[in-house]
């Protein structure tokens, strides 16, 4: 399948911003929407943006206030991005009744991460490229102004290129292939349903936060017993923080947890495509965008790269 990517935005284009998730305080986004302006866009913010509605978690408005606004954002001719407030939980929700009728005629960047990862599946299935970055509310951790540019690079057509540091846990390799994932949970949680990723022949992203070393090990054996490892070409694991217990774990608040990555590494030990880790993508400060449907060059050496073709 050919995938889409959106034209590139000028400047007094609109970016609309939605939380089709987890709930958010106006205080929580004023940064980013000042950033938004401060860029030369418009942000038209979603009706339900600020709209909280509690049932087990404190979603964002009911299903049908949030599939709203997402479609709305979808579909409206004059918006020409999309900018999730926050992740949280609630995109499965949504997924089964998403309008692209409008969309199809005029693609447009869908930004966010985490729970995110949930509406970005599906847009690759539908064939359109999507942006695994940093959301509108940035964490308690913060977020670098690099994150941002980077993503508003994307937006404006640059091409993306990364040199990564090499950790102990790499397996060496050169491998070409689109780039799928995001954030481990949601993989998981997507496999076996129609809306899962297509791993065959495509570069995996993985990271996450806040699972206890048994939870990310049964979600790695998930994939494991899906077939996903043999199907792959490379692995790039992110962001693994908050892992484990914060009162036995020294690197609790570490970006890149090692123990994670040693049961990762352990896991895939078998397998001989190349594999990165500590990928500067994921619930941490210096969370730098990634183009899920993009061909990508993963290069994994002395010194390695990420490289976007299109």
């Amino acid at each position: 399948m050919k995938i889409i990517f959106p034209k590139p935005l000028k400047k007094g284009d609109k970016i609309a911003i939605i939380s089709p998730a987890g709930s958010v305080e106006p205080a929580q986004l004023q940064k980013g929407i000042q950033m938004v302006k401060s860029k030369g866009f418009e942000p038209v913010l979603g009706e339900n943006l600020y709209t909280k509605f509690s049932n087990g978690y404190n979603y964002a408005g009911t299903e049908e206030q949030r599939l709203k606004d997402v479609n709305w954002a979808l579909n409206d001719p004059e918006i020409s991005a999309i900018w999730a407030s926050r992740g949280g939980y609630g995109c499965q929700h949504l997924i089964e009744n998403l309008n692209l009728k409008g969309f199809i005629k005029n693609p447009k960047w869908y930004i966010g991460y985490s729970d995110n990862t949930v509406i970005q599946s599906y847009l690759l299935k539908k064939g359109f490229a999507s942006i695994h970055g940093q959301t509108i509310k940035t964490s308690s951790f913060g977020v670098t102004d690099e994150s941002y540019d980077l993503t508003f690079n994307i937006l404006k057509g640059k091409p993306l290129k990364y040199t990564l540091k090499s950790n102990q846990f790499n397996k060496e390799g050169n491998v070409d292939g689109e780039l799928v994932g995001g954030n481990l949970a949601l993989i998981y949680a997507l496999l076996g349903t129609k809306y899962s990723f297509d791993f065959k022949d495509k570069i995996l992203f993985i990271e996450d936060i806040g699972e206890n070393f048994y939870a990310l090990d049964r979600m790695i054996m998930s994939l494991e017993l899906a077939g996903v490892f043999n199907k792959i070409k490379g692995l790039i694991i992110g962001g693994m923080t908050n892992m484990g217990d914060e009162k036995d774990n020294k690197e609790y608040e570490d970006s890149f947890d090692a123990f994670a990555y040693k049961l990762i590494s352990e896991r895939i030990s078998k397998y001989r495509f190349p594999v990165v880790f500590a990928f500067p993508n994921g619930h941490i400060h210096d969370n730098r965008p990634l183009i899920i449907g993009a061909q990508t060059q993963l290069k994994v050496g002395k010194i390695s790269s990420l490289s976007f073709k299109n």
